[in-house]
């Protein structure tokens, strides 16, 4: 890396040229450079690796329930801030904009629902938990517009930026906007480690340290399941545990999340990146490594503050290299979870799997848009007649891809409680009040359209032309 360090000083200048970044955006795009360049990676012994305790992840069954008294719930919702990572956009899902406007349910967006569920809080128990979200540059005007038809709401809004870094040209190793790319596309949001310094830059973090506000709960804005959860804030607050991280039992849809260690005495994440190549197996096997980080993060604020004052916060750095338009670029990325081996008495707490709803793709949204789930009060919540504690595998051709291709494919939506898994290739469409159960899996074949017809039920059928109905 002796070349490398050389590249620093160049690097350095031309930074100091970008009058786009702020002074703290500078030194920390710097910091993080200067630690990728110095290949500073914390090297992992797999022989020191130990499985972390009932102390250290707590099983949620064994965390005491909050009394019925509603003095204690509005004590605890007094110090909590709620923050939602919203610097995604849907273009994966073939939507312009922030991925937290697509709808979900009946109408509501991922942004609506969390507004709700804020809303019923604050009214039920006459609180003020402010709603934070964290944007990128690429979804920051837009939220700003969104947000506006909440004025009304009993919830305030708050709205910060991330960073905004420059991509680093990998042959030469300059900013790509001191090349004259000063398109978006020359810049990058650095990954979701950067809530900490972004939150305290943004002067939001001394504010609601100011309002008695004592622990944030970070979460994706496309996790349905991230809802508050007051018997994991009485934990924390009765333990002073200044981080919390929610981990749910792996699947075999799971096996790459990153899970918790004990490792010298500290908790910490471990990615599969982090792992040696004779030891991913094992990492992916749900037998040592059990559970997964479900992104669910509850953190004190005081130490947030402290921690990224005294740059403490050294989080394992995921080097995401690219080509855009044809030049090779460099990104480099944090994530928050990584940050937990950074704060006092941190744990990690074992939660049902109804805390994670990721929606990731169009067949998420079959799911949660399907007699699986109901809403009530902004919460999707599982339907009871589901004996099966996994969801339905469900697995959509890339005619489905887009969220508009994917919502004139259905008249509506199918019943799907008593499905086990659903495979759908090639142009296909379905009716109304089609009813699924078992195994089904349906394929059209190439250059032709396969309409299942209204109220179909399909058990155990592998359906391959009209003449399988």
């Amino acid at each position: 890396m002796a070349a490398a360090t050389e590249k620093l000083p160049q690097l350095k200048s031309a930074v100091d040229g970008l009058t786009e970044m702020s002074v703290n955006e500078k030194s920390g795009f710097i910091n993080l450079v200067s630690r990728y360049l110095s290949g500073e990676a914390q090297h992992i012994e797999w022989s020191k690796i130990q499985t972390p305790t009932d102390e250290i992840v707590v099983p949620y069954d064994k965390m005491a329930n909050v009394s019925e008294d509603a003095s204690e719930t509005k004590y605890l919702l007094d110090k909590l801030v709620v923050l939602k990572l919203n610097g995604g956009l849907g273009t994966t899902m073939g939507c312009t904009g922030p991925k937290s406007v697509i709808e979900v349910r009946d109408g509501l967006t991922f942004l609506d629902l969390i507004v709700i569920q804020i809303e019923n809080l604050n009214n039920k128990y006459g609180c003020k938990v402010p709603l934070v979200l964290m944007n990128s540059f690429n979804t920051h005007d837009d939220t700003q517009k969104i947000v506006e038809k909440y004025t009304n709401s009993n919830v305030d809004i708050h709205t910060f930026n991330q960073s905004k870094y420059p991509r680093v040209v990998a042959d030469e190793f300059v900013p790509w906007p001191s090349k004259g790319k000063t398109d978006k596309d020359g810049w990058y949001p650095p990954g979701h480690g950067d809530v900490f310094p972004s939150l305290m830059n943004s002067g939001k973090l001394d504010a609601f340290l100011s309002q008695g506000k004592e622990y944030v709960f970070v979460a994706n804005s496309d996790n349905l399941g991230a809802i508050v959860d007051l018997k994991i804030l009485k934990h924390l607050i009765q333990n002073k545990n200044e981080y919390c991280m929610e981990v749910t039992p792996k699947t075999l849809a799971d096996v790459k999340g990153g899970t918790l260690i004990s490792y010298e005495g500290k908790v910490q994440l471990l990615e599969i990146a982090q792992v040696p190549d004779e030891h991913v197996n094992e990492f992916k096997s749900i037998e040592k490594f059990k559970i997964f980080n479900t992104n669910n993060l509850w953190v004190n604020l005081k130490a947030i503050k402290k921690l990224v004052e005294a740059d403490a916060l050294k989080m394992e750095i995921i080097p995401n290299p690219k080509e855009v338009d044809g030049v090779k670029v460099l990104q480099l990325e944090t994530a928050a979870g990584a940050a937990i081996r950074f704060f006092d008495n941190a744990i990690g707490v074992n939660v049902p799997r109804s805390r994670f709803l990721p929606v990731k793709a169009t067949s998420d949204l079959l799911l949660v848009q399907s007699d699986l789930y109901t809403l009530v009060d902004g919460f999707v919540t599982r339907n009871k007649a589901r004996t099966n504690p996994t969801n339905p595998a469900i697995e959509l051709g890339p005619e489905f891809k887009k969220v508009a291709s994917f919502l004139s494919r259905f008249k509506s939506i199918p019943s799907i409680v008593e499905l086990d898994s659903l495979k759908v290739s090639g142009d296909v469409s379905f009716g109304s009040s089609v009813v699924l159960k078992g195994k089904v899996s349906v394929k059209a074949n190439s250059g032709t359209k396969l309409e299942i017809p209204d109220n179909a039920a399909l058990e155990n059928k592998d359906i391959n032309g009209p003449k399988d109905l």
